[in-house]
């Protein structure tokens, strides 16, 4: 697992991105498998979403899961949930060590953190949840409960670069209309989509404060998980939390 240093403050945002290395699930979800929806075993799912929360230093039901729809739902939660929280792409709390899980592996993780508002949020950013604007409606929902986006400081994680990620024309058009900048040629000369161009283009707009990108492709990363690479298998998760 791989960390990045929060600024100094009375809340002290904290920020996580995994990877697969260290954990208890076989081939092909080898092996810190953290998605419980994608045939792994459970027990080994279980096992190593307990090793997360311990390496974390929190007890398991801090961790809050989404079930995740390439949409752009946002929910605010304010304590542990029994379940994953059905049909949204972004969690927001104010709750001090409640710990917002995204699970990925090819869309972008998007952790935000406003320091002085004490606000954090996990984002789920595929190709549809930057079409529809998920990471905006998640800044919108921290806005409403103080945050400002010259305050917010944004990691974006590991996820298919653009060189790796080639789309049909119309598929690249469709996102382009929203954020020009995600469209991009890939290796090959052909149509591509740069996803982290587009969430950095869309913070960019809301006046967030500064973006911090995680440059590794999990094409190219066999440390990460990648569908588009390995087709069945494992996700990685990047984590946010207020300490």
């Amino acid at each position: 697992m791989s960390s990045v240093p929060a600024a100094s403050s009375a809340v002290r945002p904290r920020r996580v991105v995994t990877d697969r290395r260290g954990g208890r699930s076989a081939s092909p979800y080898d092996s810190f498998n953290l998605g419980a929806h994608v045939g792994d075993a459970p027990a080994d799912v279980a096992a190593n979403r307990e090793r997360l929360a311990r390496e974390l230093g929190v007890a398991g039901d801090r961790l809050v899961w989404m079930t995740q729809v390439h949409g752009n739902g946002v929910a605010v939660v304010d304590g542990p949930q029994e379940a994953p929280v059905p049909d949204v792409d972004a969690l927001v709390t104010t709750t001090p060590g409640l710990v917002l899980c995204v699970l990925v592996a090819d869309c972008v993780p998007v952790l935000l953190s406003d320091a002085e508002a004490g606000v954090v949020a996990a984002v789920h950013a595929g190709r549809e949840g930057v079409r529809q604007k998920v990471v905006p409606a998640a800044l919108a929902a921290m806005g409403r409960l103080g945050a400002r986006p010259r305050n917010v400081t944004a990691l974006l994680g590991p996820a298919v670069c653009g060189a790796c990620y080639e789309v049909p024309r119309e598929m690249q058009a469709e996102v382009a209309r929203v954020v020009p900048s995600a469209a991009v040629r890939t290796r090959s000369g052909t149509p591509g989509l740069d996803l982290r161009a587009g969430v950095a283009e869309q913070l960019g707009r809301a006046g967030v404060g500064q973006v911090v990108h995680d440059p590794r492709c999990t094409v190219e990363d066999r440390f990460l998980f990648s569908h588009r690479r390995d087709g069945v298998t494992g996700r990685q998760a990047g984590v946010v939390w207020l300490s």
